[in-house]
Parts: C-alpha cells; structure tokens; sequence
C-alpha cells in the first residue's frame, strides 16, 4: 500500500503497519543499556544505588518510548527515520557506557554523569524535531510538540543538568525530581494530537520490549556463573531461573497482552491514545523494572551457588539483594494487575495479592539458601499464574471505558 511522503523522507504509516526489522535493529542498543542498569545495582547493592538505578532506567524507557510512538506514525525504515535511528543508537550506546559511572564517576576521561544528561537531551530533542517534521500541516500535534517541550524536556534537563554537578542523595533526588516532571508533564500536555495509527504495530513493539528485559535476566544469570566451574547446583539455580522467567512470559503473551491488544483496536481517536499512554508508556514500565529487579538476584544467586570458594550451597541472599528477587516479581505481577484492570475494567485479583506477597516477601528470601528462595519463587509464580488463568482475568469487557 502506498504510503504518503511528507519532510525529510518520512512516509506515513496505516493501520495495517507491522514493526520493521529497522526497529528490531533500534532495539539492539537497548539491550546493552538494559544490561548495563542490572551492574549499575550489581556493582555496590544499596536502597540507593537501586533507587539510582531505577531512575536510571526510566530515562531510558522515555528515550525507547519516544521512537515506539514515532514508528507507530512514520515508518521507521524510511530514508529520514532510519537516519535518525541510526543516530538515536549511537547516542544512547554512549549512555550505555556511562551508566556504571554516573552515580560515581571514575577519575579520568569525561564526567560520565554530565556525558549521560547530554545524550539524554540529545535523543528527546531528536524526537520532537523528528515528530514536527513528520505531520507539516498537523497544527493540533505541533501545539502538543511545544506544550511537551516546555514542560516535559526543558525543565526535567535543567533538573538533570544540576543533579549531574552532585553526587550521592542530592543527585538522587534532583534526578528523582526531573523524571516526576518528565512523567507529570506527559498528563499535563494531554493526549491531542499524539496518535496510534496501528494498533498492532504499538502492542507488538511493547511486547519486543517485554522480550529484550526476559532476555537481560538470562543474560545476567550468565554473567553471574562467568568464570565459575559447571556444577550440578549452577544447573539446578539456571534451571530455576528460567523458569521464572517463563512464568513472567507467559503471564505477558499468554495472559495480558492480547486483551490490552484488543482493547487499544476497539479504541479511537483521544480514547486510545490515551490508553496508550496509560498501559503501554507508564504500566509497561513496571514491567520492565520488576524483570531487571529481579535479574539482579537471579544474578547474585547463581554467582553463590558457583562461586564455592567465597560461599556455601547455604547462603542466603542478603540486605537489598534479597529483597530484589521476590520484589521485582510483585513490581512485575503489580504493573500486570493495573494493566489488566486497566484493559478490561476488573481487578485481577490474585496478581495483585500475588505482587503485594512479592514486594514483603524479602526478609523471607534472607532465611534461606538463595538456591533454595529461587526454586520457591518460580513455582510459587507459576501457580499463581495458574490461577489467574483459571479465573480469566485479564479479557477486554466491552464496556470498559478509557
């Protein structure tokens, strides 16, 4: 089908619109900055350093959501839109590389906290200029473009930009700051003009996403057992590991997703953007933190059960990291149950109990062999998700209201 050809190469999108191998390519670099989230916490394992490392992650989600949105309305392998992509990764690699260092800077080479701000500006001035190019005669879309720059980019920059002049708390908290704005501003701009031509494309993109966080918690279960002999015990925690990343898939592609798919296609006009922006943009967060949450103590439980020289087949996680297992499976199971109420207008029940036992469920995981709170947690999952798919929660109600 033919596609209209507006500025700068960019061709329009329809409703029939499919992600482009393009954007699997965009999402390549993503999985490093990802990756690098879960050392950032690795590296020194504190409240701090884990609120640190959320914030830095919902940076970054914002950098990915704002081209999910552009690829749902320009086609992100045409000529202009791929140039800018290709831009957009070679930025947030260079983000990539300076999350290790931006709570705790290295001496030598560039300030890494102010190298990550600027990026940062980089890719959101390079979404709303590519947005204002791609709709010319579209006044609706450029009144909301200038209410987002004024409110959603400007001053979440000015906040990044003297938080990267601090360290410790104080940067913590005025980077805290800047992403509360950044989000706020997101409800205050409203939703005119924002569109979702293909609902299909949107889901999908979401769901690609959902894959790149399953896929970092293997990775880093792997990177836990670097360097370590194979033992029938890292055999027993992988296995265990991968379960619980199973359950988490299928709870999103078996059991959530399709109705939020369904829900977003019923939909139109202000009604499914802001539907969008509800369950895919803010809910889908939730989402992605509760897996890299959870790599990290995947990761420090295959770290102990291999390395047998520092620890026993016996030891338990311990402080934040053993809060971090079952916790980002109730932040997953939470961000889940919003999603389905939000889809089908009933509370999933048993997710949100299931995520709330998640998030109080740390001092526990401190009791026993980590080896042991793994294989708990991954059965405990997987029957809760059979219950929940035995109830059917989740569906599309058809008189659920946006």
């Amino acid at each position: 089908m033919a596609r209209d050809r507006g500025r700068a190469g960019l061709v329009a999108t329809g409703d029939d619109h499919a992600v482009t191998p393009a954007e699997l390519f965009f999402d390549l670099v993503f999985v490093y900055a990802i990756t690098q989230v879960t050392a950032l916490m690795a590296a020194a394992p504190s409240p701090v350093r884990m609120a640190g490392g959320m914030v830095v992650l919902a940076l970054l989600w914002w950098c990915w959501c704002c081209f999910a949105w552009l690829g749902n309305v320009v086609r992100a392998d045409s000529g202009g839109l791929f140039g800018v992509l290709v831009t957009v990764m070679a930025v947030v690699l260079i983000v990539s590389f300076a999350v290790p260092e931006v709570f705790a800077d290295a001496p030598g080479g560039l300030p890494a906290p102010l190298v990550f701000v600027l990026c940062y500006g980089a890719v959101r001035v390079l979404h709303l200029v590519s947005y204002w190019l791609s709709a010319p005669g579209d006044a609706v879309l450029r009144r909301t473009l200038r209410r987002t720059a004024l409110l959603s980019v400007l001053p979440p920059l000015v906040l990044l930009l003297i938080g990267s002049g601090y360290t410790g708390r104080a940067q913590l908290l005025l980077w805290l700051g800047a992403v509360a704005v950044d989000y706020g501003g997101i409800y205050v701009t409203g939703s005119s003009g924002w569109r979702v031509n293909s609902p299909g494309h949107f889901a999908e993109r979401h769901g690609l996403i959902v894959i790149i966080a399953l896929g970092e918690s293997i990775v880093a279960m792997g990177v836990g057992v670097s360097g370590f002999p194979l033992t029938l015990a890292v055999l027993g925690a992988a296995t265990a590991g991968l379960l619980l990343s199973a359950a988490l898939w299928w709870l999103y592609f078996r059991q959530l997703g399709t109705g939020a798919e369904h829900r977003l296609a019923a939909l139109d006009g202000d009604d499914r953007t802001r539907f969008a922006r509800d369950v895919y943009t803010f809910l889908h967060l939730p989402l992605v933190a509760g897996v890299v949450l959870c790599a990290l103590g995947m990761k420090k439980v295959l770290q102990q059960v291999a390395d047998t020289g520092h620890y026993g087949l016996a030891e338990p996680l311990h402080g934040v990291v053993a809060w971090s297992l079952p916790g980002g499976v109730g932040v997953f199971l939470l961000g889940a149950a919003a999603i389905g109420w939000r889809s089908s207008g009933r509370p999933p029940v048993a997710l949100a109990a299931g995520g709330v036992a998640g998030l109080l469920a740390g001092p526990l995981v401190g009791l026993v062999p980590g080896l042991v709170a793994l294989l708990a947690l991954a059965v405990a999952t997987t029957g809760l998700l059979a219950v929940h798919g035995r109830r059917g929660a989740g569906a599309p109600a058809a008189v659920a209201e946006a």
